[in-house]
């Protein structure tokens, strides 16, 4: 169900899932933008679920990083990318559309 989103919020919302799928800083840009848009509830919502999937995302690339010195970690490494890489589109879609999203296998750090 669609509702009315200002369009820029649902740009910026956009924004906090694609940043990282486009090199820029993993943390820092949706950090920002959920600093600078805390009023608006879209935006919010999903600047938190980007800065909460990049901050589980880092733990667990770490883990698996450290199990490389055993071979499980590097499969655990292409797992988590192609994992990684595919939920950030469906939240990038989801944003898109007006809609909520939650990560999947995510801690949340932020509300």
């Amino acid at each position: 169900m669609k509702t009315s989103i200002d369009t820029e919020d649902q740009i910026l919302a956009i924004v906090c899932h694609l940043a990282p799928l486009a090199g820029i800083s993993y943390i820092i840009a949706p950090l920002l933008i959920y600093l600078l848009k805390k009023d608006s509830p879209f935006v919010r919502e999903h600047a938190a679920e980007s800065l909460n999937f990049q901050l589980s995302v880092l733990i667990y690339g770490a883990i698996s990083g450290i199990l490389c010195l055993i071979f499980i970690g590097i499969l655990m490494l292409a797992a988590l990318g192609i994992f990684s890489f595919i939920v950030m589109i469906l939240a990038t879609v989801a944003a898109a559309k007006g809609q909520s999203y939650r990560y999947p296998l995510t801690i949340r750090f932020v509300n």
